[in-house]
């Protein structure tokens, strides 16, 4: 994870969503106030509510993230008791936040000693020289619960993720006996057989290459294709990009009708407690290199096109 943990702080987990979900309930009890992005994902929201939890949206920025100043001000006018962050390259957005904010998040939260659950499972997946630090390496007071696993950069079926809780480790490993009481040790295994020997390395180098790829792509197809007026984020990373359509297309609309060509998107009502993003959708360009996704950005943007 790019910073250094003690291995008595690490709870392995039946992927990511399981350790995700583990943090949240050693920090919150139903009715609470939970601070999430704007945009967010949107199982982030579903996980709220299977937990009679609230969320409380925070203002973030299509290419810097979380916007600390507007969270600091909800801090200050809510009783949040935790907050749930994608600080590299965000789910629905691609945002990452500069080292410098990410500092300032954790500096802010230890100051009000609100525990921060870190979902970092695309920090793998950059475009650039360096790998993103997590929020997690500035952490000096336990606060951060960091969340990642290999679903999303090697093998979405083993289902092998973990956390670092910091202060927290002990209620977290508690409730994961509780719930499932281990992660299966073969996939673990395997895993580490295939880390030893330098694999996972070269697999992320090319996937990244092929990631970054796509992205151009997908910029591309969108730029030619769209109707005027569209905007769409530019990520440094992870395989999702965020679009922003004139305000007669309405998301669900071209939803449905992207559907009936077997295209699959995101609406961006799932995004949000009130459905605010009724114009926007999620794109995800990590797809095979085979001509097809070009084919269905051609398409999307045909019935976009019609819907304005």
């Amino acid at each position: 994870m790019s910073c250094g943990v003690d291995t008595e702080e690490l709870v392995i987990t039946n992927g990511a969503m399981e350790a995700l979900n583990l943090c949240l309930e050693a920090v919150t009890k139903p009715g609470d106030l939970v601070a999430v992005e704007s945009p967010t994902f949107y199982a982030a929201l579903q996980a709220l509510e299977r937990r009679g939890l609230r969320a409380v949206e925070v203002a973030t920025h299509p290419r810097t993230g979380v916007d600390v100043n507007a969270l600091a001000s909800v801090l200050e006018r809510h009783p949040v008791k935790a907050c749930w962050f994608m600080p590299n390259f965000q789910n629905p957005l691609g945002s990452l936040m500069p080292d410098s904010a990410k500092q300032n998040l954790v500096e802010l939260l230890a100051k009000h000693q609100v525990p921060l659950i870190e979902d970092d499972v695309y920090g793998e997946l950059y475009f650039g020289s360096q790998k993103p630090k997590p929020a997690k390496a500035w952490d000096r007071d336990g606060l951060v619960m960091h969340c990642s696993s290999f679903s999303k950069t090697l093998a979405p079926g083993y289902r092998v993720g973990w956390t670092a809780a910091g202060r927290f480790t002990q209620d977290v490993a508690r409730r994961k006996l509780m719930s499932s009481l281990a992660a299966p040790l073969p996939s673990q295994e395997g895993l580490n057989e295939y880390l030893q020997h330098g694999g996972y390395d070269r697999h992320l180098r090319q996937l990244r290459a092929k990631l970054a790829k796509q992205r151009h792509v997908a910029l591309r197809g969108i730029a030619k294709c769209f109707p005027a007026g569209t905007r769409v984020t530019q990520p440094e990373g992870g395989y999702f990009v965020w679009v922003e359509l004139p305000k007669s297309v309405d998301a669900l609309e071209l939803h449905r009708l992207a559907l009936s060509h077997d295209i699959s998107l995101a609406p961006g009502h799932l995004f949000s407690a009130d459905h605010r993003y009724e114009h926007h959708v999620r794109i995800n360009f990590g797809h095979p290199d085979d001509g097809k996704f070009e084919a269905a950005l051609k398409t999307v943007g045909a019935i976009a096109k019609a819907l304005v």
